[in-house]
């Protein structure tokens, strides 16, 4: 029998809240000012809640009816693919839900070599390792890799984890204009004397939608005896002439070293990340990747998943071709309209509207048309660079996409973008 003892606790008081309280109040206080300044500026982000799966047509709550999604990452539209589904619930009945341990423990199953075979023979490359998301697999690149003897030299429109991949690791820094090969020649000069060089690009930049020259960058790098590593997070499953990502675009298969991508878009739209290129690289990883040594294995249902999506992919180019017809009949009617896009090879439209409260707001009247699209502003995107960004889908219909240009325009014109 536990002795009787007194825990304030059970009454809804925790033991020493009272001091907690008092410490934490001015820091409480300087949250709340910030966060007041960030709504007063209008640049508030206030998440909507999806009632539905991921689709191009999907409910938001507070919203009467469906509404046109247009801000997914949901390039081949296979978020809700049926045939997917079923795939992951099949994984689920013969290998469980979870993992509940990270790989070189007791967390790999043969579903997770078999995904790193599909996603190797996609790439054309010689082995894959898997992280639970893309995030994970920029961060854990560099560092185990380089060292203060050498250099990253890093395109200045990479995204958020390769930069902070890059802060992990000792190796010298070097940044170069966005696509810009003469900036990128300087920096390769300037890395000369390192022992080792990696040039470090998107594929397709998420704000813009341009895509990176990988055959100038490759060039360069072998004028300058330097390695290549590219995210295909926005560009696998969209640009290529299959869709195969950059090294179909440009025929670079062979002289990309590193690739790091992303289960969460083109492939599926849930979870998982993964670095995939030269053996010995790879194995290097699974060795002193700490997001790999130290993350969960990514779950069975999404693996499997994955797999199936893969095999669909290698059936078919019909995804891709909509996807792409997509993209070329609504740019061609928006800038018809009179709208300001940057060029874009990707799915990614990027409506620039420069001011950041006039993002929110465009965005707010989009949706009372029934288009879901998001506001982009600082600090995702430069300061005076905000935009809409558009992301096309193929599972995006003919109507749809008429449906979403007409809005536009409404609003454009409502809110003074168009005359």
């Amino acid at each position: 029998m536990w002795p009787a003892v007194d825990c304030p606790s059970v009454c809804g008081v925790i033991p020493g809240s009272e001091n907690t309280n008092i410490m934490y109040q001015n820091f409480k206080t300087h949250l709340e000012k910030e966060l007041q300044d960030i709504k007063d500026a209008g640049l508030y982000k206030n998440e909507r809640i999806i009632t539905t799966p991921q689709s191009s047509d999907i409910k938001v709550a507070g919203t009467e009816g469906e509404v046109l999604n247009f801000c997914a990452n949901n390039y081949l539209g296979l978020a809700d693919n049926s045939r997917l589904v079923e795939a992951a619930k099949a994984a689920m009945d013969n290998r469980g839900y979870g993992m509940s341990s990270v790989r070189f423990i007791c967390g790999t199953q043969d579903l997770h070599k078999e995904l790193e075979k599909s996603i190797s023979d996609y790439f054309k490359t010689e082995d894959t390792i898997l992280y639970a998301a893309c995030f994970d697999a920029n961060g854990g690149l560099f560092e185990p890799l380089f060292t203060e003897e050498d250099a990253i030299i890093s395109d200045s429109l990479n995204h958020a984890s390769i930069i902070d991949g890059v802060r992990l690791c000792k190796a010298k820094r070097f940044r170069y204009k966005n696509a810009d090969m003469a900036d990128l020649e300087r920096c390769l000069q300037e890395a000369k004397d390192c022992r080792f060089r990696i040039i470090a690009t998107d594929g397709v930049f998420s704000m813009d939608g341009n895509v990176a020259p990988m055959d100038k960058i490759c060039e360069l790098a072998e004028k300058y005896d330097a390695l290549v590593m590219v995210d295909e997070s926005h560009s696998a499953g969209v640009v290529g002439k299959t869709g195969h990502g950059v090294a179909e675009q440009y025929d670079c298969y062979g002289k990309i070293d590193i690739f790091t991508g992303t289960l969460g878009k083109s492939f599926g739209g849930a979870m998982g990340g993964f670095t995939t290129g030269r053996k010995e690289i790879i194995d290097m990883l699974r060795q002193r990747s700490r997001p790999y040594l130290f993350s969960n294995s990514v779950a069975p249902s999404i693996v499997g998943a994955s797999i199936e999506m893969f095999r669909m992919l290698g059936e078919s180019d019909d995804l891709h071709t909509k996807l792409m017809d997509n993209v070329e009949y609504f740019r061609t009617r928006m800038l018809e309209a009179g709208f300001d896009i940057k060029p874009t090879q990707s799915a990614i439209c990027a409506v620039m509207l420069y001011d950041a409260k006039l993002s929110q707001d465009f965005a707010a009247e989009m949706q009372k048309e029934g288009i879901y699209v998001t506001g982009f502003y600082y600090p995702v995107v430069p300061k005076d660079q905000a935009r809409i960004r558009v992301q096309l889908s193929a599972a995006h219909t003919r109507e749809q996409l008429d449906k979403a240009i007409a809005a536009f325009i409404a609003v454009g014109k409502r809110l003074n973008v168009l005359k």
